[in-house]
């Protein structure tokens, strides 16, 4: 068993354990790699085994969640006029991508939320529909979307970037590549924040510098403030807006998903997303597609399954 083998193997197990004792699972999992940064492996299990834990915190605090959602709505709806495609990345159990679809003027042509744990895309498709509002939900990793570049006109995310700290910049130009007219960041606000918060933010290893990092990046920054309301006031959340430059006018069409690992165009089946140009097929598991890098299956006679009538 290779060392790399071994050492997932060792964070699975003890990980279960940790969140089984109700102990601060990233933590755990930052204490086993002896870092203080969080690592994709750690986040995936992590937020697995935590599934539904943020839509008991909504059902418990439904006024909060509406007050959380209307903010983030009011935000977003003057981008998105027109029918425009919306996506939120990090969507987790979709308690707030159900609420900004129930508090928006009129639904978006297409609304598309990704989280890197199934089970709470799961769980989040299962709230959609309990709310009577539609959302595409799949399997994804911020780090290398399954889209064509500028694919969605407004993208936005609710501390996704969150614990991701040390990999900023990295994440923003995901971002801003599949982005085609406007991205939205909500995420702990570093900058704002009095000294207490900031220490809690690094100690848990939260993003920081998002602001500084866009403007490296030459991104056209249109707003940048802290947020009127946060769920957590010990995670006080900011607001920072981007618009992208040279847009045309008008609105793109139904977003493009391709090949997280080639680029290239993904035809979706029932049971598989498709890549004839490469011969890699990403599988659908209980109607959620799996698009992450790893989730590719080198299937080249691979032929689509045709919807029984």
């Amino acid at each position: 068993m290779s060392s790399e083998t071994e050492q997932l193997r060792r964070l699975i197990a003890e990980l279960r354990t940790a969140y089984a004792a109700g102990g601060n699972v990233m933590a755990r999992a930052r204490a086993i790699a002896g870092t203080t940064t969080n690592a994709v492996p750690s986040t995936l299990i992590a937020y697995d085994l935590q599934t539904g834990s943020y839509n008991a915190l909504a059902r418990a605090n439904p006024a909060m969640n509406a007050r959380w959602c209307s903010q983030l709505a009011g935000i977003l709806a003057p981008w998105l006029q027109g029918g425009r495609s919306l996506l939120e990345a990090g969507s987790g159990e979709a308690t707030t991508l159900a609420g900004v679809l129930a508090h928006l003027p009129a639904a978006p042509a297409h609304t598309l939320g990704f989280d890197l744990s199934w089970s709470r895309c799961a769980e989040g498709r299962a709230w959609l529909a309990e709310r009577g509002v539609q959302a595409d939900l799949f399997v994804a990793d911020l780090f290398h979307l399954p889209f064509a570049d500028e694919s969605i006109d407004v993208v936005y995310t609710s501390h996704t970037l969150e614990p991701n700290g040390g990999r900023e910049e990295e994440a923003l130009l995901e971002l801003l590549r599949v982005t085609r007219r406007v991205l939205v960041l909500v995420e702990p606000a570093y900058e704002h924040a009095d000294e207490p918060a900031r220490a809690r933010m690094r100690e848990h290893g939260y993003v920081r510098g998002l602001r500084a990092a866009l403007d490296r990046l030459g991104a056209r920054v249109i707003r940048d403030e802290l947020l009127e309301f946060s769920i957590n006031p010990k995670n006080p959340s900011g607001v920072i807006v981007v618009e992208k430059q040279g847009v045309t006018e008008g609105q793109g069409g139904a977003p493009t998903f391709r090949c997280p690992l080639t680029n290239t165009a993904l035809t979706p089946s029932d049971d598989a997303y498709f890549s004839e140009t490469t011969g890699l097929a990403y599988p659908v598991l209980q109607g959620l597609p799996l698009l992450r890098p790893e989730h590719a299956v080198v299937a080249s006679r691979f032929q689509p399954r045709v919807p029984g009538p």
